[in-house]
């Protein structure tokens, strides 16, 4: 492999993977870190078992690494994708579920139930690679998307919040629900299991803090801290979680005098794991395929296939802008190598994955050179699974569900919500409008619902509904190097895949695509953030594109890249005085 051509900052690479591999392997190992506690939660919480989580990564570091040539993301189980496999668990476990059935039998079949589904998918996302669907990321409005998300960081908080003080929530309980009872719940905290959950939280929020000032600590993974902490408050040395038995604990006030509480703790806190080496049968599922045959099934293989997909190629593409060579990352291959591995990983009890984007920014801060971090990743997990089954199980789930609300919090993140009101007021109603459809409903109908509210405000924005899906775009040729395209009506989120076609189809054979927008109607936030992006695109291939034409038109807020609507401020002109893209 040749070397990639790098920016004058970036360090020398060598060509190959095996040149770089003592870069790798640090940063490959400096992920393994925070990626195994991180997939046992995702796999818990998930309704899978803790295990599902590890070969979840194991299989999408050994594989991808081998097929995209994303070179710098990481594949594993995601955040993101916990209330579409519960979902998914528990609703075709129910449905298959049997007249007497008990809890953990329903749940272990809805699980393989779900599993049937992931091999599925894989299979669909590997079809959508190979027809070269990578594009159709780029037809979602980025707003309502930050909306699923952040609802996906709610509803996480909401579930792993009693987790993390050792309560039960009510069975079936919605998102919303969960939120409103939380409050009385708290009144039946396990102390001890709560002191562990509470200890992850601070060290969670507050070791970047500290990290800021003390510089050795930047280094140092905020969920390795929360496991050492957690094992050691669970030893037999203190709670002693691993044998079953009751304690004492002042917690009711009556009569302004404490009374003692009884609490029960034991091994039913700790991690579950199966005798990996004794027989390691255990540690894998067969799918089950009926739910392919229900309306539940079906829905949840959309929702596997498209949040799945959307969620994987948006987080490549974040990774690609920050890589230090500024490689290219081919979505379509990305794509392919997720669906495989994807089927690969339900088809022996695995997650579905995705490119993830917390891992990967971690895996670039730590030097990573090439795709051969990824797969170091995978094989320090297999290591130490099999080297430390043991010591796995001695994790606190509280530990666990402290990571997850911690991972929650930054999906819905309140510099999110800050960040998307100085867009604009429009944008906000629209990314609001899309948490309160998805806790009040459930995914699909939330994004459908922002995707609704976008089009409805592009309409009342002045966006002709003959332009919404067609741009409608002339090229004026200026000279053998340049040529001027000139839209008209509107270039939104919804036209947007046709506008960059006829960019990068401009700019295969010329040096400067000059994009007039002054007799469109409507510019909106998705399409001046996805211009700014292919802006730097095409100048890293020494192209240049410049936008004109804004002059005559009203930004919706003081945002530079705010959505804008023709007014009457003045005659625009064809001078490269517009916002460079």
């Amino acid at each position: 492999m040749a070397a990639p051509s790098a920016k004058p900052s970036a360090p020398p690479i060598a060509p190959g993977w095996f040149g770089n591999a003592r870069f790798d392997a640090v940063a490959g190992f400096l992920v393994f870190l925070i990626a195994m506690p991180l997939c046992l939660a995702i796999a818990r919480a998930s309704g899978y078992p803790p295990i599902a989580g590890i070969w979840t990564a194991v299989i999408g570091g050994l594989v991808c690494s081998f097929v995209s040539n994303s070179q710098l993301t990481i594949k594993g189980p995601a955040a993101g994708l916990i209330v579409i496999v519960y979902g998914a668990v528990t609703e075709l476990g129910g449905e298959f579920a049997t007249p007497g059935m008990g809890d953990a039998d329903r749940a272990f079949l809805g699980y393989k139930l779900a599993l049937g589904i992931g091999v599925t998918a894989g299979v669909v996302q590997m079809l959508f690679g190979l027809i070269r669907a990578g594009r159709l990321a780029d037809f979602f409005p980025l707003t309502p998307v930050h909306g699923m998300l952040a609802s996906i960081g709610i509803i996480i908080i909401a579930k792993q919040a009693y987790e993390v003080v050792g309560v039960t929530p009510t069975k079936g309980a919605g998102p919303l629900a969960l939120i409103a009872e939380f409050p009385a719940k708290l009144r039946e905290v396990n102390p001890e299991i709560a002191a562990i959950g509470v200890a992850g939280l601070l060290i969670l929020f507050g070791l970047p803090l500290v990290a800021t000032r003390v510089r050795v600590l930047k280094k140092v993974p905020a969920q390795l801290v929360v496991l050492v902490v957690a094992v050691a408050l669970g030893s037999a040395a203190v709670f002693d979680l691993e044998h079953e038995h009751t304690y004492i604990f002042p917690a009711h006030v009556v009569d302004g005098h404490l009374e003692n509480g009884e609490y029960t703790v034991g091994p039913k806190f700790l991690v579950t794991m199966p005798e990996v080496l004794r027989n390691p049968a255990d540690a894998f599922a067969v799918p089950d395929f009926r739910g392919l045959a229900t309306a539940t099934g079906l829905q949840y293989l959309l929702l596997f296939t498209l949040i799945g997909s959307l969620e994987s190629l948006l987080s490549a593409r974040a990774i690609e802008l920050i890589d230090p060579w500024r490689r290219k990352t081919n979505f379509d291959r990305d794509l392919l190598a997720i669906g495989i591995a994807n089927t690969l990983s339900s088809a022996v009890g695995g997650l579905p994955m995705i490119s993830e984007i917390v891992r990967s920014k971690a895996n670039t801060d730590n030097g990573a050179r090439t795709s051969m971090a990824n797969a170091f990743h995978g094989l320090f997990l297999l290591a130490f699974v099999l080297a430390f089954p043991n010591l796995i199980h001695q994790i606190p789930l509280a530990a666990l569900g402290a990571m997850l609300v911690y991972t929650g919090f930054r999906l819905a993140s309140p510099k999110e919500f800050v960040r998307t009101y100085k867009v604009g007021s429009e944008q906000f109603i629209v990314f609001v409008g899309t948490i309160l459809a998805t806790l009040a409903t459930d995914l699909l109908i939330g994004i459908a619902a922002g995707i609704g509210l976008k089009v409805m405000f592009h309409l009342w924005n002045g966006a002709p509904l003959s332009g919404m899906l067609i741009p409608d775009v002339t090229a004026v040729p200026e000279g053998d190097t340049r040529v001027v395209l000139v839209v008209r009506r509107a270039a939104v989120f919804s036209n947007w895949l046709g506008l960059r076609k006829a960019i990068v189809g401009q700019a295969a054979t010329r040096e400067e695509v000059v994009l007039d927008l002054s007799e469109t109607r409507l510019v909106d936030h998705s399409t001046m953030e996805k211009l700014h992006e292919l802006g730097d695109t095409l100048a890293d291939s020494g192209k240049r594109l410049t936008v004109i034409g804004l002059e005559g038109h009203v930004p919706l807020s003081s945002h530079p890249l705010a959505a804008r609507r023709s007014g009457y401020v003045r005659t625009p002109t064809r001078e490269a005085a517009g916002t460079g893209a």
